[in-house]
């Protein structure tokens, strides 16, 4: 009934507390003797007590109790006044005490409440922010208990396995994934995995896929939990071992062009042979010398062959995303090799045109060479440039090796001083070739370079 005492800032409080106190002293003052009025303190005691610190609370007990007892009817001696002047003070100061300790407490109480429900707040949106991100993932999310069990899975679980809308929930997990079966186990002092491996998996209608899982395990109350999130990752290995396959038959095609080529000249020089001896006829009888020609006419059918060379996956192809892709596939060899590696790409190139898995296969060539050439040199170091020249983009890649004694050699098939087959070059140019680049040595100070050259593809002419 008297809250609106309470209410209002620290001013008004005051006011009124004072209003109070010397309403109540006005009232004892003009009343008889034989009513007291002093209890009537404990009001104003109240409302300071909410807006006031301890040592001011003191002060106001202090004047409400010169107050009630200078307009009492008792008569003041040290013997029975000072005592119940002590219980005057104590009890107005016990209860402004009281009431600032309390909205103390309130304060903190609301304080901490407002914090609560800020917490709470904040969670239920960062819980409604991850169901929606578990919910539209393109990855397939689940978690699972001790048992396997899974125990949430969003909609890309369901569309991955086979399943309807929410029927994954208490199905085994290693029924889909069995490399999971031994991951997750009840032992409390198992310690916990965090990992990515790439298993097979087994959709429910038992078709077999390949898929990627990044998974790990954490303890609860109620036991281990494992979570995952998975990809289905056979598309990407179709197309990678496709892109093999089309890389392997473009190699072996022009492996098996030099070869030809090879046969076409030494069976040009056993036909010229052969065609002498039978022109002399001293051999016109022989079965072993007809049976020579029948076999030089036959390696020279075989040599025949048309072997084409062009690429059918030319394509345009960004290069600053090639030699970004291949910076990180020779980073960690240049590493190992303790090899200087320097990048020089001009912002900005323009596409190319260029079969991408070759391209990338001519470019590891050249890094393949130059880590060989390096070996046992001390300040080794490779650097690769990149920059549009007109109509065409020109990429460098040189290495301070010493160089080619023989560069004249360099792109000739089946070299007795290649490690190798010595078919790496010739392929390389060849590859270049294929969709109408070029791949050319430049010799350079203590060290060999190559050039690639590929045609830029037009920029497409801007609409007013």
């Amino acid at each position: 009934m008297l809250s609106f005492l309470f209410q209002g800032n620290r001013k008004s409080v005051l006011a009124r507390a004072v209003f109070l106190i010397a309403a109540i002293a006005f009232v004892d003052w003009r009343s008889t003797n034989e009513l007291p009025l002093g209890f009537l303190y404990l009001l104003p005691m109240l409302l300071v007590g909410r807006v006031l610190a301890p040592w001011q609370i003191a002060v106001f007990a202090g004047l409400c109790t010169y107050l009630t007892e200078a307009f009492d009817a008792f008569v003041w001696s040290f013997a029975t006044g000072m005592p119940r002047d002590v219980l005057y003070f104590a009890a107005f100061f016990s209860v402004g005490l009281f009431v600032c300790e309390s909205n103390r407490n309130r304060q903190i109480v609301m304080r901490h409440l407002h914090a609560i429900e800020q917490e709470r707040d904040s969670r239920r949106d960062a819980e409604e922010q991850l169901k929606i991100l578990v919910e539209s993932s393109p990855a397939a999310i689940l978690t699972a208990d001790s048992e396997g069990r899974v125990l949430m899975a969003n909609e890309a679980a369901h569309r991955m396995l086979g399943r309807m809308p929410g029927s994954l929930a208490g199905r085994s997990l290693h029924q889909y994934f069995p490399a999971l079966s031994n991951i997750c186990r009840r032992e409390p002092d198992r310690p916990l995995f965090r990992a990515v491996m790439r298993t097979r998996g087994q959709r429910d209608d038992g078709e077999v896929f390949l898929a990627d899982i990044c998974f790990s395990t954490y303890h609860t109350n109620a036991g281990p939990r494992l979570a995952a999130m998975v990809l289905d990752t056979s598309e990407e290995l179709r197309s990678q071992e496709e892109s093999s396959l089309q890389q392997l038959l473009a190699g072996s095609r022009i492996a098996v062009g030099a070869v030809s080529h090879e046969i076409r000249n030494v069976c040009g020089a056993i036909a010229l042979v052969h065609q002498n001896l039978l022109r002399s006829g001293l051999l016109t009888d022989n079965q072993d010398f007809e049976a020579l020609g029948s076999l030089v006419l036959a390696l020279e059918r075989i040599a025949d062959v048309d072997l084409r060379q062009s690429s059918a996956r030319t394509a345009e192809v960004d290069l600053a995303a090639v030699l970004d892709d291949f910076r990180i596939v020779i980073g960690p060899s240049l590493r190992e090799e303790e090899i200087e590696g320097s990048w020089e790409i001009a912002p900005e190139l323009p596409l190319v045109w260029a079969d991408r898995p070759c391209l990338m296969q001519v470019l590891l060539n050249l890094a393949t060479n130059s880590i060989r050439a390096l070996d046992g040199r001390e300040n080794k170091a490779v650097r690769v440039a990149a920059r549009a020249e007109g109509h065409r983009v020109v990429v460098e890649f040189t290495d301070n090796a010493g160089g080619v004694p023989h560069p004249e050699q360099l792109f000739r098939p089946f070299q007795q001083s290649a490690e190798s087959t010595g078919l790496g070059l010739y392929l390389s140019r060849a590859f270049m070739r294929s969709f109408g680049g070029e791949l050319r040595y430049q010799p350079v100070a203590d060290g060999a370079c190559f050039v690639l050259e590929l045609t830029a593809v037009p920029a497409p002419e801007k609409s007013l």
